[in-house]
């Protein structure tokens, strides 16, 4: 007797709906004439009816909001298993119906789960069976969580599941997550603490804080569920990961560097790397009072910057070379035009004057590749003070190094290396990968001229990052490039915490770069941090 009220209701609410259901009818029995309507998930019918009814009705679907769009679209479900030409007749719709017992897998899965995890897992399938998740996509998420609400109501109502206020929100966040953000990542996203996340398969997910890694207790649903939330991050840039593209480089809106690699090059599942992007901005003066470097290598670094020098970061995987370049990018002039080149845009300057520039994959025709040596070459064109690249990996490094000794003083870039003199050997091998043939005498020439200081940073194993040498170019003597140790950390051991232990040492030298120094007025205080 109960249900009876409810149902009168939900004429009264289609009675104004009733011409645009009839204008909608026609398509519909067209796009769904060679489906076994028996047989499909409730979900599909409402995904491509919710097309199938923007596509028709045009401007007249803008003025329903979501409650009543999905009235339409659930009036047209029920009409087309129930009513229409195509709708299957009783012997098949009791074929296709779940046995009883298996409506209760999802709730005994989540019967050790948190109340709002489980309330979640229970209601989502039946929420997204009620949206038109075309339209509810392109709604703001505020919007979307009001209208969502009600519906959220009607589904606890319906499967007499009790949540308190706050929990039903909780419940509507958790649903917005999936549908609009990262789903199970949003929590680690939100804190601050955690600098990675790693995400091995569905329920494997490791982050680090605090510079250790650690197993989090997050989980996906299963590896399809890391697959749409791959999708999402990577369509936002417009790039795709697929089986013609099982990897890929991407950012989040939040500037934090992610890496995306699928199957069959992962065997074990979809494997999702996110580099968090601190809000917090890291100077050179906070990396000093953290221990990242000493007070008078800091001083260095600063005159180091403003004094124009050609720069490159020397580190391992996740060891802070892009945290250090951002505080190195802080010393330069608001005057100063800076152009900056990445695969993947990541670098967050606060000068005003600056051009992002970012690669392009190639399409699904193998066309259309915009790669970081195109880039080098097209930001010469643009009249750069300053020209930063995100990361030196390949032949890019050959314009770079032209551009250095051509006037662009002043710029910085990183490169994957464990010491200062490996980057240099790198940075030679890179000029092979160019297809240009040069004596290795030139080629080490062009470095010796183009580069002013290798900087090389390195994560300890008590989870610090340390800038472990300032290696400053000197020069040529014969067939090697020369150079001298500016600052070195020096390893004395480590404390009962497990904390490592040392010195940042200065080798007391009269720095080669003196008279550039000079040439800004910084002379004295480069030599008083030397000292």
């Amino acid at each position: 007797m109960s249900a009876q009220p409810a149902a009168d209701s939900g004429k009264k609410r289609s009675a104004p709906l009733a011409p645009l259901i009839e204008a909608i009818k026609p398509q519909i029995l067209e796009a769904f004439k060679d489906d076994n309507i028996a047989n499909l998930p409730r979900p599909e019918m409402a995904l491509r009816i919710g097309e199938i009814a923007t596509k028709t009705l045009g401007e007249r679907s803008d003025r329903l909001n979501l409650l009543e769009r999905r009235a339409l679209v659930s009036d047209l479900i029920t009409w087309l298993i129930s009513d229409s030409p195509l709708a299957p007749d009783e012997e098949e719709s009791v074929a296709a119906a779940p046995q009883s017992g298996q409506s209760g897998t999802r709730e005994a899965a989540g019967a050790n789960t948190p109340v709002v995890e489980s309330a979640k897992d229970r209601v989502q399938p039946l929420v997204m069976e009620r949206l038109d998740l075309a339209a509810a996509s392109q709604l703001p998420r505020q919007e979307l969580a009001e209208q969502m609400a009600e519906i959220v109501k009607e589904v606890l109502h319906e499967e007499q599941i009790r949540l308190n206020a706050v929990e039903q929100t909780q419940v509507i966040e958790l649903l917005l997550d999936d549908m609009l953000g990262l789903g199970p990542l949003e929590p680690l996203l939100a804190d601050e603490k955690i600098t990675d996340i790693l995400v091995n398969g569905a329920s494997q997910i490791y982050i680090e804080r605090h510079g250790k890694l650690e197993l989090s207790d997050v989980k996906f649903r299963d590896d399809k569920h890391v697959m749409n939330v791959s999708r999402r991050i990577v369509s936002r840039i417009g790039r795709r990961i697929d089986e013609t593209t099982p990897l890929c480089d991407a950012r989040l809106l939040d500037g934090s560097r992610v890496n995306i690699i699928i199957p069959p090059l992962a065997i074990d599942g979809p494997s999702i790397s996110i580099r968090k992007f601190s809000k917090k901005s890291i100077t050179l003066d906070i990396m000093a009072r953290q221990g990242n470097i000493s007070p008078n290598m800091c001083t260095v670094l600063k005159i180091a910057s403003r004094a124009q020098l050609n720069i490159l970061i020397s580190g391992g995987t996740g060891s802070g070379k892009t945290t250090l370049l951002n505080a190195l990018s802080q010393m330069i002039d608001h005057g100063e035009r800076i152009v900056t080149i990445e695969d993947a845009a990541e670098l967050q300057l606060q000068q005003p004057h600056v051009v992002r520039l970012e690669t392009r994959p190639e399409n699904l025709e193998g066309q259309g590749e915009i790669n970081m040596r195109d880039l080098v070459k097209n930001a010469l064109r643009m009249r750069p003070d300053r020209i930063i690249l995100g990361e030196v990996r390949g032949s890019e490094a050959v314009d770079m190094l032209q551009a250095m000794n051509t006037g662009h003083d002043g710029s910085l870039g990183t490169i994957h290396a464990n010491r200062p003199r490996e980057a240099l050997t790198r940075l030679e091998n890179m000029f092979g990968m160019s297809g240009i043939n040069l004596p290795s005498h030139a080629v080490r020439t062009q470095i010796a001229s183009a580069l002013d200081l290798v900087v090389q940073v390195s994560r300890m194993r008590d989870g610090v990052r340390r800038v472990t040498h300032v290696e400053e170019i000197v020069g040529m003597e014969g067939e090697v490039i020369t150079t001298q140790t500016l600052f070195s950390f020096d390893f004395e051991g480590e404390d009962e915490d497990g904390k490592i232990k040392g010195n940042f040492k200065s080798a007391g030298l009269r720095p080669h770069f003196t008279p550039k120094a000079a040439y800004f007025g910084l002379e004295r205080n480069l030599l008083e941090a030397m000292g």
